[in-house]
């Protein structure tokens, strides 16, 4: 009773302080040497993203290079259906803004060891996996799966470097035609906005409530004019008149310029209008 015993502790799941489960893994079924992962539930509260459910989203620490989004797919797969993954030099937040990009037009991924997201489809997947005892080891590379490494990865890596012309414009005009389609949205977006926000007679703006979770873009030239003549209208309307002494002394000055200057125009229309009106028979 007691070798079973043991061999029933053994295939306990080994959890370390931090909640993460360690999961063992291998190369090959031949190699004598392993690697570990680390796994818990992710749960962050400031995240937001549909893309990684909080109930069914693994995070995976110490992946090595050698394990592609594809591997780790297949590695997890054992555990139930996996929904998607994403590896990362760094933990972060989901970068699920913005159009998606082919993988010409990005910069050439750090090979190193990287973190990982795994989305399941059930809830129950992700138990599993972190139930998996650790001396029951994940093997990367079988006869169903082959994993390149070495001479025959950079030889691959080499070959897929070269890029066809036809497919890579075919790729640049669907990436302008969405491009083109995401300013002309944007620019009537801005249009809306610039009506909305016309001031009325009294000087009240409308201010209505953004989508969630959008960001501030910078104000265009067109808001920052009307920002500025918003702030101008105020300042007139503000504006104390005849406020102090002196202001009030200038002001008659001015009135009283204004009024002798107009009655030596009407004096000289009077003068010409009485000449042309002479009795002139002859």
């Amino acid at each position: 009773m007691a070798p079973s015993k043991k061999k029933h502790a053994s295939s306990q799941p080994c959890v370390i302080p931090g909640g993460f489960t360690v999961l063992s893994l291998q190369f090959s079924s031949d190699s004598v040497a392993q690697h570990e992962l680390y796994v818990k539930e992710h749960k962050v509260r400031a995240e937001k993203s549909s893309h990684r459910p909080l109930d069914r989203t693994l995070f995976v620490l110490n992946t090595p290079p050698y394990c592609s989004e594809g591997v780790v797919k297949e590695l997890f797969s054992q555990f139930g259906c996996v929904q998607s993954v994403e590896l990362r030099d760094h933990p972060g937040s989901s970068q699920d803004s913005g159009p998606k990009l082919s993988r010409f037009f990005k910069p050439v991924a750090k090979q190193g060891f990287r973190v990982g997201y795994v989305v399941f489809e059930n809830s129950s997947s992700l138990r599993a996996a972190k139930s998996h005892p650790r001396d029951v080891s994940l093997v990367v590379c079988t006869e169903q799966r082959p994993v390149k490494t070495g001479v025959q990865k950079w030889i691959q890596q080499y070959t897929e470097s070269f890029i066809n012309p036809d497919i890579l414009q075919k790729i640049v005009d669907s990436f302008m035609e969405g491009y083109d389609k995401r300013k002309e949205e944007e620019v009537e977006r801005q249009r809306e906005a610039a009506e909305q926000q016309k001031e009325d007679e009294e000087g009240w703006v409308k201010v209505t409530r953004g989508a969630k979770g959008t960001k501030g873009r910078p104000h265009s030239e067109a808001a920052n004019e009307r920002t500025l003549q918003k702030e101008m209208r105020k300042k007139k309307r503000k504006e104390l008149l005849n406020f102090y002494t002196w202001q009030h002394r200038n002001t008659q000055k001015e009135h009283i310029a204004d009024l002798r200057k107009k009655f030596e125009e009407d004096k000289q229309r009077i003068a010409l209008l009485r000449a042309q009106r002479k009795f002139k028979p002859y």
